[in-house]
């Protein structure tokens, strides 16, 4: 999927299977889209009221293709998931590794041997603002957040905004709903994990250079933020449908 040079442009193409299948599972929570879009709209609102430039359209346009560039020239990009542990992660790490992660399983990077190896390496947070306090650190260290916006999560996001903001994190701004959006993409999928996958594809990442780690849908991840645990394996099942679309090729025992 190719990459326009403008937030703005940067919108649904509505035959995406990745994309097609937030509506499917909006039928199955039973909830409504009008809320996504107050949500986003809320959010995009939100954002012009700071005074920061790191937040004009045209940085959140230009970080976007900083990230595609470091994702490009990476030989591998590793998603990491909210149920990744340091050994599996710490087999994965070379000098040619980009990384993208899911809120807060950026907690992990406190267990590796190293933990640098890891903070290094992290090209992008992918967020919808529920992963503290791991995701703090990524904040502190103003790494690139892509802020999810979604029908209930805006009491969430408006929080993270104000934390945001007085670190001057770079943010990008994602939604889930089928129309294109000035200001905001929609890269497809569903979870925090699953969406992270579908950021690498829409930022022109082929599956086969994807690695993923720290995704099961046979327990909740660590990492995971506060939840409902059955509503939580619910939304995993999902998660695992989105993978399977994305062609990404994912552990036999990990998950399917």
């Amino acid at each position: 999927m190719g990459v326009a040079n403008s937030v703005s442009n940067l919108g649904v193409v509505r035959q995406s299977p990745l994309l097609a299948v937030q509506n499917q599972v909006r039928s199955d929570f039973g909830w409504d889209l009008e809320n996504d879009r107050i949500s986003i709209h809320s959010l995009l609102d939100e954002v012009e009221r700071f005074d920061n430039s790191e937040w004009l359209e045209s940085s959140r346009s230009n970080l976007i293709q900083q990230i595609k560039a470091k994702l490009h020239t990476a030989t591998k990009v590793v998603v990491i998931g909210a149920a990744a542990e340091a050994a599996e992660l710490e087999t994965m790490l070379n000098d040619e590794v980009a990384i993208i992660a899911a809120d807060g399983a950026v907690g992990v990077f406190s267990e590796l041997l190293d933990p640098e190896s890891g903070w290094s390496r992290l090209v992008a947070v992918v967020s919808d603002a529920d992963g503290f306090p791991h995701l703090r650190e990524a904040i502190d260290r103003r790494m690139p957040i892509f802020l999810h916006a979604h029908g209930d999560n805006m009491n969430e996001w408006k929080n993270m905004l104000n934390t945001c903001n007085h670190y001057s994190s770079p943010l990008v701004l994602t939604h889930q709903c089928p129309e294109s959006l000035e200001g905001a993409i929609n890269p497809g999928g569903f979870t925090d994990g699953d969406r992270a996958i579908a950021l690498g594809i829409h930022l022109g990442v082929s599956k086969e250079r994807i690695s993923l780690c720290g995704f099961t849908t046979k327990r909740i991840g660590r990492w995971t933020g506060q939840t409902e645990p059955e509503t939580k394996m619910r939304k995993l099942n999902w998660m695992a449908k989105v993978i399977e679309l994305s062609g990404v090729k994912w552990g036999e025992n990990d998950g399917f």
